[in-house]
């Protein structure tokens, strides 16, 4: 078996099938030795598992969900670039991940619900998956989904 399927099959991570798109765009495009995924949103067999903004209060997707929502992003994102590299043992490195939050107009926490993509790209990529980032707070995403993760990869 090879070495990122043990690491997924050790951490009880099975990839998810490549989200189709819902616009007129590909899940992941390679470049040279770079594959960079479109926006993932956190679709879990074809929907979303809350809708609307992040932030303290009724209504709104509680930070900790939230952050639970970026991490299936991060694997919608991965099972893109598998499709197109055909095996994650292939990556070299997460270069970069961007997140959006949509964010109620008073919360702050973008980073801290980014780290859900961070921090199981680590777990699964170990010092590999340590990369630049950037967590910003829109006003609304596709869908009126709370998040949306895409990543850049180096692959050999």
């Amino acid at each position: 078996m090879a070495a990122i399927e043990a690491r997924l099959a050790e951490l009880g991570i099975d990839l998810p099938d490549v989200v189709p798109p819902v616009a007129a765009y590909t899940p992941a495009v390679v470049d040279g030795s770079h594959v960079y995924t479109s926006g993932q949103l956190p679709m879990v067999s074809g929907a979303l598992p809350a809708t609307g903004k992040v932030g303290d209060g009724h209504g709104r997707v509680p930070a900790d969900d939230a952050k639970a929502y970026a991490r299936i992003c991060a694997l919608n994102a991965l099972a893109a670039a598998k499709s197109v590299i055909g095996s994650l043992d292939r990556v070299t490195r997460v270069v970069k991940v961007v997140g959006f939050v949509a964010s109620e107009p008073s919360f702050t926490g973008q980073p801290g619900v980014i780290n859900g993509a961070s921090e199981v790209l680590g777990e699964i990529f170990g010092d590999a998956g340590v990369h630049a980032r950037s967590a910003v707070g829109v006003a609304v995403l596709p869908l009126d989904s709370p998040v949306e993760v895409e990543l850049i990869l180096a692959f050999e």
